[in-house]
């Protein structure tokens, strides 16, 4: 469900007036994705883009792909929105709902080239493991919309859900780990290093990314 959280008067500004330019209102429908960007190019889905730093920063480092990102927390969209508009970017939008939801229902079969999955919730109590995102129905409904050849990248600060995303990914049937079997990647040039990132590096904390392939 969507979160609301703080907004800042500058975020519901944006979430007011270019929502019209940058957001997608999900529905019930499947996205035309050459209508929604104007153009065919490869495409980038980003679920949970936080305050949306590491989307903007990808965004211009590839102005040929199209990236579609997904966020429940309304400040964080607020931000990017304005962002977007700083930057003048075009081939970027922004949907405001439960990704699973928007996976189902929205987004057509075999139609993106990349999903990321970036420091999803680590639910770190045992107890609440059930409720991370990374489960076996998750990582085929993923698998399903990414074409053949499609990576699915994530990426975590929490060892404990690493080792659980290497589990389900490498028991998930049509994936290919791009390390070989049971091995994570360095950070990828594609994922930008984030404040968040650099601050838990100084402190000694890891981070663990994963790429795999649709096959």
């Amino acid at each position: 469900m969507r979160r609301e959280g703080r907004i800042t008067p500058s975020q519901q500004r944006a979430l007011t007036f270019l929502w019209s330019r940058y957001g997608v209102d999900a529905g019930e429908r499947l996205f035309d994705f050459a209508e929604i960007f104007g153009r065919q190019a490869p495409r980038v889905l980003e679920i949970g883009f936080g305050d949306g730093v590491s989307l903007l920063q990808q965004a211009q480092m590839h102005p040929e792909n199209d990236y579609l990102g997904i966020e429940v927390h309304r400040p964080g969209a607020g931000r990017l929105l304005h962002a977007l508009e700083m930057a003048e970017l075009t081939h970027v939008r922004v949907v405001c709902e439960d990704a699973v939801s928007v996976l189902r229902q929205n987004i057509p079969d075999q139609s993106l080239d990349v999903v990321q999955l970036y420091f999803p919730d680590p639910w770190p109590k045992k107890r609440h493991h059930k409720r991370r995102i990374v489960q076996p129905d998750f990582v085929q409904q993923v698998r399903a919309k990414l074409r053949d050849g499609g990576r699915f990248h994530l990426a975590t600060d929490w060892e404990n859900y690493a080792r659980q995303m290497m589990t389900v990914l490498s028991s998930a049937p049509g994936y290919r780990n791009t390390a070989g079997s049971g091995n994570f990647v360095p950070r990828p040039d594609s994922r930008p290093l984030t404040k968040f990132e650099q601050r838990g590096q100084r402190l000694g904390h890891g981070v663990w990314d994963l790429t795999f392939e649709r096959q």
